[in-house]
């Protein structure tokens, strides 16, 4: 009889459509992989799969064309790496892709690309295209231009990102460890073989930055991907890329890796546009009535559950929503500007027009359907 895990691998398989691969550095800086990866991606669209790629690389391959041994600090110095290693990392791409038949399209992005709406738009479109013309999307950082403020952080979060973007049912994150680990004090557990909700315990048990010469990031930038993914209601999987056959391991539902399974239903297009990819401008916290209303009964924010509120915003903008203990609770548009919330926080609705001299614009701060509940466990 088929366990509960096993079940629930074999059910992810057989309702993926689209799935989004991430490979990582350490298992790129050897370019012989790149053949046996290409060619497993090659038996996904063979399966009638819409595959796309995100492939970190660039700075690893970059290094070792240049003869360097450690990561370099200085920003300038990654963009330049970056720039030496992105097209040879493409050419391997290309060649491997052509040798089955089909072409490579490479994307360069910036966070910013994703969080203005028309460029996302941009994005989304040209990889639908790409998926209609039978070529394989790959993805990367735009590592030679990003600064800071522009930066995805790591390509974990990007390809959770993407698969959010994209609807893609199903992420698969390669790299060099066989899933995710219980912790024993300092030393590794059992391997987890299903996470149906992430936990602060699985967050106290990442290893984060795991201190390799050529690559950054770490089980955190991991876990980070799979709350994006799993909050918009598709799936996750960790798994080992150094082993040759590991995606065709995963799409005959063996236990293999890690699968992290969605919170929810999936997320409508509108709600993960504002709770993934829109830019905050400020954060409302809310008493414990509000938490209940929006994460439980699917509520919208009434001026009577705001407590205060940081940072300058207008109508219209994106906010953070938050407990009295400051944990992310929703994100969603609000309705009143930062000086007017100030004004009507604690107030019944009715009270509302008084205060704004008949100039409210809604009885709620933020509506239901502009929000995006990111933990709807709260207030249970």
């Amino acid at each position: 009889m088929a366990s509960k895990s096993e079940n629930a691998r074999k059910k992810i398989i057989k309702d993926s459509k689209r799935v989004v691969v991430k490979v990582g550095t350490r298992l790129l800086t050897d370019k012989s992989r790149i053949p046996v990866l290409i060619k497993q991606i090659v038996r996904l669209r063979e399966r009638g799969y819409d595959v796309l790629l995100v492939s970190s690389g660039a700075v690893g391959i970059g290094m070792k064309t240049m003869k360097l041994k450690k990561r370099p600090s200085k920003l300038s110095s990654i963009q330049a790496l970056a720039a030496v290693g992105q097209n040879k990392l493409m050419a391997v791409y290309e060649a491997e892709c052509r040798k089955h038949g089909f072409h490579a399209g490479q994307l360069l992005l910036t966070a910013s690309d994703l969080q203005s709406r028309e460029r996302h738009l941009n994005v989304l479109n040209c990889v639908n295209s790409l998926w209609a013309q039978g070529v394989l999307p790959i993805l990367n950082e735009n590592d030679s231009v990003s600064v800071d403020e522009l930066k995805f952080g790591d390509n974990d979060v990007l390809a959770g990102l993407i698969a959010a973007m994209t609807r893609s049912e199903l992420t698969i994150i390669l790299t060099t460890v066989d899933g995710f680990h219980e912790m024993k004090g300092e030393k590794l557990g059992d391997r987890i073989s299903v996470v149906g909700s992430i936990t602060d315990e699985l967050r106290a048990w990442s290893s984060g930055t795991d201190g390799n010469a050529f690559s950054i990031g770490g089980m955190i930038s991991k876990i980070k991907a799979a709350e994006i993914v799993t909050a918009a209601g598709e799936n996750l999987w960790i798994a080992d890329g150094r082993e040759p056959d590991i995606i065709d391991r995963i799409l005959d539902g063996e236990d293999v890796g890690t699968v992290f399974l969605p919170k929810e239903k999936k997320a409508q297009s509108r709600k993960r546009w504002i709770g993934i990819f829109s830019k905050t401008s400020g954060k409302l916290k809310i008493d414990d009535g509000a938490v209940k209303a929006l994460s439980k009964n699917g509520k919208s924010l009434l001026p009577s559950g705001l407590i205060s509120m940081e940072g300058s915003f207008k109508r219209g903008d994106t906010v953070d929503i938050c407990d009295s203990k400051r944990r992310l609770i929703a994100r969603g548009l609000t309705n009143y500007s930062s000086e007017d919330c100030l004004k009507i926080a604690g107030l019944q609705s009715s009270e509302i027009a008084g205060i704004l001299n008949d100039m409210a614009p809604d009885e709620v701060i933020v509506h239901r359907n502009n929000l995006f509940v990111m933990d709807k466990k709260a207030g249970k």
